[in-house]
């Protein structure tokens, strides 16, 4: 396990509820190539702070790596509806590309 990946996890077991700490557990497996497991925890992070809009896209794009583009369309398209909800137009362009590059 990494440092960093460690120090994440205590934060989170101390009962962070700041949705980074989640997300950024999350990336930090996916760094590790951990991608089952990331996505996994992306997964986690939505379950409990659905409007985390960055979840949305690197979950598709784990999901892709796995190669999943089912799953990863579904992210994507949730992602789109959250990202307009929030009123995001920059996540939403970056969701749509990943939409579009799927063909």
């Amino acid at each position: 396990m990494s440092d960093r990946l460690q120090m994440i996890e205590k934060m989170i077991a101390a009962g962070s509820s700041d949705p980074f700490h989640h997300y950024a557990r999350a990336m930090e497996l996916r760094s590790l190539g951990r991608d089952a497991e990331a996505l996994s925890a992306f997964g986690e992070v939505v379950e409990r702070y659905p409007d985390y809009v960055p979840t949305y896209l690197m979950a598709g794009q784990v999901a892709e790596a796995l190669g999943n583009n089912e799953i990863a369309t579904d992210w994507w398209q949730k992602g789109l509806v959250c990202a307009s909800a929030a009123g995001d137009a920059h996540a939403q362009s970056e969701l749509q590309a990943a939409l579009d590059s799927l063909g």
